[in-house]
């Protein structure tokens, strides 16, 4: 009994929490955030004395490659004598096919002739799909009543 009470005291002395000569626990602490970006980007702008336009409902960004970046009711603040503006939002990045009925009144010369681009390529697509279904001939069309398989097994 003795002997166990002994490894029970050394297991114990091994294992103790707190009290004098033990290491200190390591405190867990969450990664900051980043928001010291947005703070000094809030400064900044506050420095140029931007003011909110309301109402407004998407803005679209053209990209050179053909792509806009597309913000639906975003906050937008402005600085005009600095002509600077800031877009508040989640930008979604979208063909100009997507968005073509609506923005059309927003399209400038550069856009409108990779709008004209595009529509080459599609026509272009579209040709190359019909060669291929002329290319089909060789498949018979299914006709009501008539077999096929039966046809096929006689050969």
């Amino acid at each position: 009994m003795a002997d166990v009470q002994e490894r029970l005291k050394k297991l114990g002395a091994s294992a103790r929490i707190g009290g004098k000569g033990t290491p200190r626990r390591k405190m867990k602490r969450a990664p900051q955030r980043s928001g010291t970006d947005d703070k000094k980007l809030q400064l900044a702008l506050k420095k140029l004395n931007v003011q909110p336009i309301q109402a407004i409902e998407e803005v679209n960004m053209f990209k050179s490659d053909g792509n806009v970046i597309h913000f639906a009711a975003p906050k937008v603040h402005a600085a005009v004598p600095a002509n600077t503006f800031a877009i508040y939002g989640n930008g979604e990045d979208k063909e100009l096919t997507e968005l073509v009925p609506g923005i059309l009144n927003q399209l400038g010369p550069d856009s409108l002739a990779s709008l004209r681009k595009l529509a080459e390529s599609y026509q272009s697509m579209q040709q190359k799909e019909g060669d291929k279904e002329a290319d089909d001939d060789e498949i018979p069309d299914l006709v009501a009543g008539e077999n096929f398989e039966g046809e096929s097994k006689v050969e």
